[in-house]
C-alpha cells in the first residue's frame, strides 16, 4: 500500500471541489482527487446556468420569495439570502477567472434566461453548456496553482479517522484510501483537512441525467465514519430529459421551457396549465409529478417537448448542444416534438453541515 501525504485532500474534482481548492491558502499544499477525469462529473453537463437577481425589476426580495416558494417552506431563509446575496460576488469573481457568459448583444448586459419557479429572467450562462465553461476555467486556474495537484483515476474507498486508527482524543478525520483501478492497488492519503465535495447518487435511479460517477460514495463514506446524514428522500427529479435508449438520458435544459417550449401529450394535448398557474415554469418538483401523473394515466412511455414555433436560427443561436444532440438521434426541435421523461437529477440530502461547510 502506497503512502502520501499533503495538507488538504479534496475528494471531488467538479465545480464545489475546484472552487475549493481555489480559495485554499497559496501556502497550503492540496491535492485534488477524481474518479475518472477532471471533465467527467456532473458539473460538466449543467446546461442552464446560474441564477442572480440582475435584471431590471428584479430583487434579492424576490429570488428570496421565489427560493422559499419552491422549497415548499424547507428552505433556512437565513442561508438561502445568504447564498442569493453571495451570488453577485461569485460572478465578478467567475468573470475575472475568464468565464465567457452570453450576453445580449455579444457585449453589454446579460442575455438572462428564465426558468421554472423564478418570477424573473435571472439565468446567467454560457450558451447551453454553462457547466462545461464554469469547469473549463476552473480546470485550467487550479491547475496553473503551484500548490495544487489533480489527480484523476483514483477511486476513494473509505476515510481515515483518529477514531478507526485506535488514537486518543476526539474522533476526527486524517485522511482516505483510495482504490488505483488499473492495478488494484490500494492509495492511503494522510491529510490534516479534507473537504467532501462528491456529489449525490443519480446512478441509484434507472434514469437520470448524472454522470456513471454519480454513485454515492461521499455519503456512504461519511456515514461510515459516523457523521449525520440526513435528506435522503429529497432527490430533486429534472422533468424533461430526452428519451432514447441510446442517449443515456441526455438533459433537455429548463432554459428551453424558459424560451417558451411546452410539453404536450402523445396526442398533442397541453396538459401543464391543469397542474400549475406558471404552467411549464412551476417548480421542477411539479412539472416532474405532473408528467409523471400523465404517464401512468395515459400509459404512453414519454411526453413531448415542443418549441417548434421558434424560428431555427434562433434555435440554433441559443441551444447549440441540445440542437446537435437532438439532431443526432432523429429529432430537428424546429420541427419536431422531442421525447421526454422525468430523471433523478438532483440530491438535495447528504451529509450534514454548516452553511460554510463544516
Amino acid at each position: 500500500m502506497r503512502k502520501i501525504e499533503t495538507d488538504v485532500l479534496i475528494i471531488g474534482g467538479g465545480l464545489a471541489g475546484l472552487s475549493a481548492a481555489l480559495h485554499l491558502d497559496s501556502g497550503l499544499d492540496v491535492m485534488v482527487v477524481c474518479k475518472k477525469t477532471f471533465r467527467e462529473s456532473n458539473s460538466a453537463r449543467a446546461q442552464g446556468g446560474i441564477a442572480c437577481p440582475l435584471a431590471p425589476g428584479d430583487s434579492v426580495e424576490s429570488h428570496v420569495r421565489d427560493t422559499l416558494a419552491a422549497g415548499a417552506g424547507l428552505s433556512r431563509e437565513k442561508v438561502v439570502r445568504e447564498v442569493i446575496v453571495g451570488s453577485f460576488a461569485a460572478i465578478e469573481e467567475l468573470e475575472k477567472l475568464g468565464v465567457r457568459f452570453t450576453r445580449d448583444d455579444g457585449q453589454h448586459f446579460y442575455d438572462l434566461g428564465r426558468e421554472g419557479g423564478h418570477s424573473h429572467r435571472r439565468i446567467l450562462h454560457a450558451g447551453d453548456v454553462t457547466g462545461a465553461e464554469l469547469l473549463r476555467v476552473l480546470l485550467k486556474e487550479v491547475a496553473s496553482r503551484r500548490n495544487c495537484r489533480l489527480v484523476p483515476g483514483l477511486m476513494a474507498v473509505d476515510l481515515i479517522t483518529t477514531g478507526w486508527l485506535g488514537l486518543r482524543g476526539a474522533n476526527r478525520c486524517v485522511g482516505a484510501y483510495f482504490l488505483e483501478p488499473k492495478t488494484g492497488d490500494i492509495l492511503a492519503v494522510r491529510c490534516d483537512a479534507l473537504v467532501l465535495a462528491t456529489g449525490g447518487a443519480g446512478k441509484v435511479y434507472l434514469y437520470t441525467s448524472n454522470e456513471d460517477t454519480a454513485t454515492g460514495d461521499g455519503i456512504a463514506m461519511a456515514w461510515r465514519c459516523g457523521l449525520p446524514i440526513m435528506n435522503l428522500e429529497f432527490v430533486q427529479f429534472h422533468p424533461t430529459c430526452l428519451f432514447h435508449p441510446e442517449a443515456k438520458s441526455f438533459l433537455i435544459s429548463e432554459a428551453v421551457r424558459g424560451e417558451g417550449a411546452v410539453l404536450v401529450t402523445a396526442a398533442g394535448e397541453r396538459f401543464m396549465p391543469k397542474y400549475h398557474p406558471r404552467g411549464e415554469l412551476a417548480p421542477r418538483d411539479v412539472v416532474a409529478r405532473a408528467i409523471d401523473r400523465e404517464l401512468k394515466v395515459s400509459g404512453q412511455p414519454c411526453v413531448y417537448l415542443d418549441i417548434t414555433h421558434k424560428p431555427e436560427s434562433f434555435l440554433r443561436a441559443r441551444f447549440p448542444n441540445i440542437y446537435a444532440t437532438c439532431l443526432k438521434y432523429g429529432y430537428d426541435m424546429a420541427r419536431d416534438r422531442i421525447p421526454v421523461v422525468p430523471a433523478a437529477h438532483y440530491f438535495c440530502g447528504g451529509v450534514e453541515a454548516e452553511a460554510d461547510g463544516r
